[in-house]
């Protein structure tokens, strides 16, 4: 499969499903973001979600992590 045809492939599908706002990254950008999450368990860093994805740079992949403000309040309230 081309590039363009699993972008068209998952659009028809989100489409299908009523899933409106989805795109063929949101998978990515899921997977990237739970990974970063489940890190500190692994022992793993950034550098290896990176390769994993096959991103050139570190910062392609950090823009991917959504933040958590749950996670956040959290760390504020115990610092």
């Amino acid at each position: 499969m081309t590039a363009g045809s699993i972008v068209n492939w998952f659009g028809r599908l989100y489409a299908d499903l009523g899933m409106a706002g989805c795109s063929s990254h949101s998978g990515r950008r899921t997977f990237i973001t739970r990974s970063a999450r489940i890190l500190p368990k692994t022992g793993g860093s950034l550098r290896d979600i990176q390769e994993l994805v096959g991103h050139r740079d570190l910062s392609t992949t950090q823009r991917y992590i959504e933040g958590d403000r749950d996670a956040q309040r959290k760390l504020v309230r115990l610092i």
